[in-house]
């Protein structure tokens, strides 16, 4: 007898039923649904961000560094290693002038193009990344020439 009575003086188990839980996962579920596509297209917007700051920020300001050392911006044949590497023969190198001890490629991988003296303007470099579809000359370029790089 006392063994029943025990069993109805204990406190009732709390706990989740199975409405409740299935309603929770239900209201996850539609936030993901609206949150998940206005984020989708972010990693990309990020990715042209980063290849425009390398060029325009710490690949630009190396290579400006280099040039009032030097005199002159590397040429075409030096290309950017010269920024952490000291050429033959430049006694005024006072490099390495980036951080790292290897160029960076763009967010996608590719090695950014350097020519000096530029196209666009030839007392200046071109510096480009070959954009998402890893081609140069194609739209997605992003280039120091840039009119939202120059902003």
């Amino acid at each position: 007898m006392r063994r029943a009575k025990e069993c109805y003086d204990r406190p009732a188990r709390r706990g989740f039923t199975l409405i409740e839980v299935l309603l929770v996962v239900l209201i996850i579920g539609i936030l993901a649904a609206t949150a998940i596509p206005m984020f989708a297209g972010r990693s990309q917007q990020a990715r042209v961000t980063a290849a425009r700051q390398d060029i325009i920020g710490s690949l630009g300001l190396a290579l400006d560094l280099y040039e009032q050392d030097a005199g002159t911006y590397p040429s075409t044949e030096q290309g950017l290693g010269t920024l952490v590497n000291a050429p033959a023969g430049l006694t005024t190198w006072k490099g390495p002038y980036l951080k790292s001890v290897e160029i960076p490629v763009d967010p996608w991988g590719t090695p950014y193009r350097y020519q000096y003296p530029g196209t666009v303007n030839p007392s200046l470099y071109d510096l480009a990344s070959a954009g998402q579809d890893k081609q140069f000359g194609t739209p997605d370029d992003i280039t120091n020439h840039d009119k939202a790089a120059a902003q």
